[in-house]
């Protein structure tokens, strides 16, 4: 089992940014892809936004696309997620997970490892 430790989280004002890492204790480390995956409090996880580990090929969520961005340091087992222009709708609580298998990256449920999890509040 992979573990996937993150950090960054924390409070922000309305407009400001944030830079969430992951880092992936396995050696070596070789998932097909990695995703950043939020759950607002009271609604269902939703993936933020996904890359392939091997060919850094990446995907947005709509409200992802033009303000965060995902990247990833191979040599270093590290995922970032890059958040500007945050939101108060942001807050969410925030976990890496990786995907083992081939496949979309669209669905939570197909993620097999997660990491803990950490708070990001946005306020006004």
């Amino acid at each position: 089992q992979v573990q996937l430790v993150e950090s960054g989280g924390g409070l922000v004002q309305d407009g400001g940014s944030l830079r969430l890492s992951c880092a992936a204790s396995q050696r070596p480390f070789n998932p097909y892809a990695m995703a950043w995956i939020r759950q607002i409090s009271g609604k269902e996880h939703e993936i933020v936004a996904a890359i392939t580990w091997t060919g850094g090929d990446t995907a947005y969520a709509d409200f992802a696309k033009g303000r965060f961005t995902i990247s990833r340091d191979n040599a270093k087992n590290t995922v970032y997620l890059q958040m500007n222009g945050l939101k108060p709708e942001d807050t969410a609580d925030y976990s890496c997970a990786a995907r083992q298998t081939i496949g979309s990256v669209w669905d939570p449920l197909k993620y097999d490892d997660w990491g803990q999890g950490t708070q990001v509040t946005v306020f006004s």
